[in-house]
């Protein structure tokens, strides 16, 4: 089956909570286009995920901040990086004024499990912030 759309279709002016959309996978592998209006990680959050992930900013700008870096990184449009397994980064901002669209490829090396089937991620408040943010899916972040 032939699938096709538009990656700036839909995109929402606020929302309370990061939306991915799951634009393909297969075992191993999966291309999601992510929205942010706003949203950044919790303080003292950072992602730890099982494979690399590689994305690039298409609209919008974000700072992402790699553990270990000195400051973050600020993208902008056209902007890719390259995350590898379990290194630690967290998104310390994203643009509140218009929609800022990643495009992200995860995938795992070969032996690894496969990633489960596309599943609704789960939204959890910060308590301390009121923000809401998907977690709790372990193949893609763990709170450390």
């Amino acid at each position: 089956m032939v699938r096709s759309g538009n990656l700036f279709a839909d995109l929402p002016a606020q929302s309370e909570a990061e939306l991915t959309t799951i634009l393909a996978e297969e075992p191993g592998a999966r291309v999601e286009r992510i929205v942010s209006t706003g949203q950044a990680s919790p303080a003292g959050f950072w992602y730890d995920q099982d494979g690399t992930e590689w994305v690039i900013l298409l609209q919008g700008a974000a700072h992402l901040l790699i553990e270990g870096e000195e400051a973050p990184r600020t993208l902008q449009p056209g902007d890719f990086v390259e995350i590898p397994a379990h290194v630690r980064h967290r998104v310390e901002w994203t643009d509140a004024d218009r929609p800022t669209v990643w495009l992200a490829v995860r995938w795992r090396s070969r032996g690894a499990k496969p990633y489960p089937r596309a599943r609704p991620w789960p939204r959890v408040t910060d308590p301390s912030t009121g923000n809401r943010y998907a977690r709790g899916v372990p193949e893609f972040g763990t709170a450390a």
